[in-house]
């Protein structure tokens, strides 16, 4: 990321003679330490020594030591030692924090991203399809999950120069159109669909449900209309269309509450002719089966195994989830050429996809390899005081009067233009750190209490940090930002920063390589920690300028780097509170 870095791949690319770009994953920066001040770079004599497989080599640490005694300090390194396998080196202190802080500065919201760790980055094109919503059925936590989820993977990709389609697949289509459609002739009010289209669609939608169960007509002239739909019918199709519009009009609205942005909302509704052409070209393969039934079926394993079963089209000729997904990669494909598709859904679904992967495959389409499902946990216990999770903008209007009332509550909370919106981004940021903590794989029980802690890890914790610093530049920046000098940043509150601020562009690494955002969770949380730390001991007011201008100098580049991070996440930082 420095000239730190650069300076060690040198040293050592000549003493062993490898070309530095192989040690570049070898080379890491060292996690701050409680302990003691430890060095700021290690190699690891393992990842060096798995180039060549030899494995009658002599003890590691024999090696490590051999390895510290062939090197030399010079000016950018001011010493070396050995520790657990590795190699240790301490970079020249003025040096460290001269370079640190000017990279932070220079490089703006791009710090990090522009390390050698990226630099053989090829620029790729990729699809992230997430949220995904059910027309009138309830917006449940899953979506919201998704939603964030999807979104921090998409904002990474664009982060590091991809180019990406954020796509929202709306459920829009299928069975429940056939009881929507229904339900609404039979329950449905025009203006209550106007003023709050969500709402009264799903109490329509839960009616007719019940009506179904008990009255074997309303079913009949359910699955009439779904099938009328499916034909075309000009009907059908007008009031299945206003639903649809009105409903994504109102998610929109929603979606920028929580700043996520989609480039298409497509929906299953869009492949019900291409979903056609799909059975046919597996009819053409062979690879379709007809059942007693009645249904077309793929047999995955060959062999007949039930467990590799997929149905692809109902007994009465209509499309599938799985067949209109099948449809909707191939359309993709065709249309933006991908080098990657993401889909962002929950655990549950992850037979789904394999199926829908495999049938790709064998359908002759080799592209099915890039197409990755990144599966994510349930969540229990999510409430809102009107009762269970109905729709995103009931979390969203939790989330805020929770957020005011805290705010409320704490007697140092300045006089704020806008309350509203600040508890909403305070408030979604707490939620989006609670979610992304651990695996996006784990399960995980919500409480609301534990949300909002303003102490301890969360992401009330980081929007304080970052408001609380920039008030800092606020009150003394006209002054002091001139000149800094660098010799004045020797405490050890200061150089553990500058070592965390060192390995902001491996935890980016990390996470582009896994899509879990829990590295740069507890990244950023460190930070926190640690400028809460500096902030009490490393005082500005009453300390000499060129004192005081350095101070200042780490403090906003925390600032900085802890405002990049957040943004990744989605997370909107705030500057009072």
């Amino acid at each position: 990321i420095i000239c730190g870095f650069s300076a060690i791949y040198l040293l050592l690319s000549r003493v062993l003679n490898l070309p530095p770009e192989n040690l570049i994953t070898s080379i890491s920066a060292v996690p701050v330490s409680q302990k003691e001040e430890v060095a700021d770079f290690q190699l690891s004599v393992d990842s060096l020594l798995e180039e060549d497989n030899d494995h009658s080599r002599p003890d590691i640490q024999v090696q490590a030591k051999r390895l510290a005694e062939k090197l030399r300090c010079d000016t950018v390194v001011s010493e070396i030692s050995t520790g657990q396998r590795t190699v240790n080196f301490k970079i020249n202190r003025e040096l460290l924090t001269k370079t640190v802080l000017l990279q932070v500065i220079e490089d703006g919201s791009k710090y990090g991203l522009k390390s050698e760790l990226f630099s053989g980055l090829p620029r790729k094109k990729i699809v992230v399809e997430f949220s995904s919503p059910n027309v009138a059925k309830k917006f449940h936590v899953g979506h919201l999950r998704s939603t964030i989820i999807g979104n921090f993977i998409a904002n990474l990709k664009e982060a590091l120069g991809h180019q990406v389609i954020r796509i929202n697949y709306l459920g829009d289509w299928g069975m429940q159109f056939g009881l929507l459609g229904t339900g609404f002739q039979l329950f449905g009010y025009e203006e209550k669909l106007q003023s709050n289209p969500l709402q009264h669609l799903f109490e329509v939608y839960v009616q007719v449900n019940k009506e179904a169960a008990d009255d074997k007509s309303v079913a009949k002239s359910a699955r009439e209309f779904f099938q009328r739909l499916e034909l075309g019918d000009v009907q059908a199709l007008s009031l299945w269309q206003k639903f649809r519009d009105l409903s994504i009009e109102e998610y929109v609205r929603v979606y920028k509450r929580l700043g996520v942005y989609f480039d298409e909302y497509s929906g299953e509704s869009f492949y019900r002719e291409k979903s056609q052409e799909v059975l046919k070209l597996l009819e053409s393969k062979g690879l379709l089966l007809k059942t007693i039934k009645g249904t077309a079926v793929v047999d995955l394993s060959g062999n007949g195994d039930p467990s590799s079963i997929c149905t692809v089209m109902r007994s009465d000729g209509t499309s599938l989830y799985a067949t209109r997904d099948l449809a909707a990669a191939i359309d993709r494909m065709d249309k933006y050429n991908f080098d990657t598709m993401i889909y962002v859904t929950d655990k549950g679904q992850k037979k789904h996809f394999q199926q829908v992967f495999q049938m790709l495959k064998i359908m002759g389409y080799d592209w099915a390899e890039r197409c990755q499902h990144v599966p994510f946990g349930v969540v229990q216990g999510m409430k809102t005081r009107r009762g269970d999770v109905t729709f995103l903008e009931d979390v969203l209007n939790e989330i805020q009067l929770r957020m005011l009332q805290n705010m409320a509550s704490i007697k140092t909370t300045k006089e704020l233009k806008n309350p509203q919106e600040t508890a909403e981004r305070v408030g979604l940021a707490a939620l989006i750190i609670q979610d992304f903590k651990g695996l996006l794989l784990s399960d995980y029980k919500f409480s609301w209490d534990r949300v909002f802690q303003s102490r301890g890890d969360t992401g009330v914790f980081l929007q304080y940090t970052h408001a609380r610093l920039h008030s800092l530049e606020e009150t003394f920046g006209c002054g002091y930002l001139n000149d800094f000098n660098t010799a004045c940043l020797q405490e050890p509150q200061s150089v553990s920063i500058l070592q965390h601020l060192l390995r902001f562009d491996e935890v980016l690494y990390k996470s582009s390589q896994d899509l879990q955002p829990r590295h740069i969770v507890s990244y950023l949380l460190t930070l926190s920690h640690l400028a809460a730390v500096a902030h009490k001991t490393l005082q500005i007011k009453d300390s000499p300028p060129e004192v005081a201008g350095a101070r200042l100098h780490l403090f906003k580049a925390v600032r900085s780097v802890l405002g990049n991070g957040m943004k990744l996440l989605g997370i909107t930082p705030v500057c009072r509170m």
